[in-house]
């Protein structure tokens, strides 16, 4: 069920533009974006009131066709990895694995998802995209009594009153990523997120195509990179656990 934010015992600090949509606890904040995207707009978040996650969703209007568009991807990474490293303790490190997983002092915290419309060819510009965002607040193997196996935002010293807080931010810090898009081109998106990508080999360079593929080459390596398909992660989810809609454990 849908709850008007003026309804809500919770308000989300955003920027302007930004329109909140709450649901309750049993909502799921991708899907209902993905089911109102069209006629929503752009700027509309949804955000699931979840004590054990920070779970929400944003629907973009891009302007580019689908094929660059999903680049979007990256800045939705930069911008919650920034908005948590602007709450977490002191000398703790956000990372990525390709491409939509998040990592916090080395375990699995949470992730991203990417949807657009189904009928949307390459080469055309989408009506919408929906960023979907995920992160762990709270352990419950801890509270189930089991041993602890993931990590949580409270299990690594963030206070409940930050998750909130942590939503507002991360709007704000999407709106600066599309912005430096906008004005001084994709690269500074790229090298933002690549100096968070974990690395398989020391030394290796990598980049991000227009398509939103990763390419790696070697140390020395001078001849045609390696890809790794951005469509292909999309799809996999790999942080993802669709029967207990959470981050996996670890």
């Amino acid at each position: 069920m849908m709850l008007r934010v003026n309804e809500a015992e919770r308000v989300l600090d955003l920027p302007p533009g930004f329109n909140s949509v709450l649901l309750r606890e049993s909502g799921d904040a991708f899907a209902h974006g993905l089911a109102i995207a069209a006629q929503a707009g752009a700027g509309t978040l949804i955000s699931v009131g979840r004590y054990d996650l920070v779970e929400l969703g944003v629907v973009l209007e891009p302007s580019e066709p689908l094929l660059s568009a999903r680049r979007a991807l990256f800045v939705g990474m930069n911008a919650i990895a920034d908005a948590i490293a602007a709450y977490c303790p002191p000398q703790r490190e956000v990372t990525f694995t390709w491409p939509d997983s998040i990592f916090f002092s080395e375990g699995l915290l949470g992730g991203l998802r990417l949807g657009w419309p189904k009928d949307c060819a390459e080469t055309d510009v989408p009506a919408w995209l929906v960023l979907g965002v995920m992160l762990r607040v709270v352990d419950l193997s801890i509270e189930s009594g089991a041993m602890p196996s993931t990590v949580s935002l409270m299990g690594e010293g963030f206070e409940m009153l930050h998750t909130d807080a942590i939503v507002g931010s991360f709007a704000r810090h999407l709106l600066i990523g599309f912005d430096q898009w906008t004005e001084t081109g994709f690269d500074s998106v790229a090298r933002a997120y690549l100096a968070r990508l974990s690395k398989s080999k020391p030394g290796e360079r990598r980049s991000i195509d227009r398509n939103g593929d990763l390419l790696v080459n070697a140390p020395l390596d001078m001849g045609a990179a390696d890809r790794v398909s951005l469509l292909d992660g999309l799809a996999r989810v790999a942080w993802y656990d669709p029967g207990l809609r959470s981050p996996k454990a670890a």
